[in-house]
């Protein structure tokens, strides 16, 4: 999902609304905010709600009829954009100063494993089916990842590398990434291209099983 660019733009002012809206909007707020008809705003709130981005929440109590009213979910409130950049790359920084390259890899390399460890697990002996599990895995995560044939090799290629700015001032990030593939699969990973490096993609080759 990329976000609210998905949407048309009335469908995006609405989502705004809401997320402006601490305790949800009812549908005749949004239509004196949107400038829309009744019927209009319901089209819009129902393939949103259908996909989990909104909710109907609890009305307020005003003394009359109670009057629906709906807000993000948190899938919704994920569809806008929180730049982590900035922040990341001085936390790195902070890490790199205290810790030294060696220590501050070894960390983000088990930090890796560990997001991979709150995730399902999705090992298997057929390479296709599991670069294609990973691609979407690591698409999910904004790598903008694809399952690709390499000869007699299953690999996957990600088009946007979601720690780019990071990765060209501190390559040790890049072992974050691989940490989590590895933990992820259950094989060792070869960077093959790198971005960073001058590739015009990132891209990992499956290997053997880890431990073999």
């Amino acid at each position: 999902m990329q976000g609210l660019s998905q949407f048309g733009d009335t469908r995006q002012r609405l989502l705004r609304q809401l997320l402006l809206a601490r305790d949800g909007a009812g549908v005749e707020e949004l239509c004196e905010r949107l400038r829309v008809s009744h019927n209009a705003v319901r089209q819009h709130l129902t393939p949103l709600i259908v996909h989990g981005l909104v909710e109907r929440v609890e009305p307020r109590a005003t003394g009359g009829r109670p009057q629906a009213r709906y807000a993000l979910t948190a899938a919704g409130r994920e569809l806008f954009p929180r730049n982590y950049g900035a922040i990341a790359a001085a936390l790195i920084s902070q890490l790199l100063e205290r810790m030294g390259e060696e220590e501050m890899g070894a960390m983000l390399q088990e930090l890796g494993a560990t997001v991979a460890a709150t995730q399902a697990s999705m090992r298997s002996e057929n390479g296709e089916a599991l670069a294609r599990a990973l691609a979407q895995r690591l698409d999910a995560l904004g790598y903008e990842a694809l399952p690709a044939r390499h000869d007699d090799d299953w690999q996957v290629e990600a088009f946007n590398c979601v720690f780019h700015g990071l990765a060209r001032q501190h390559p040790q990030v890049c072992r974050f990434d691989l940490a989590y593939m590895e933990a992820a699969t259950g094989r060792r990973v070869h960077h093959m291209e790198c971005m960073v490096r001058g590739g015009k993609v990132c891209r990992f080759r499956l290997g053997q099983v880890a431990g073999s």
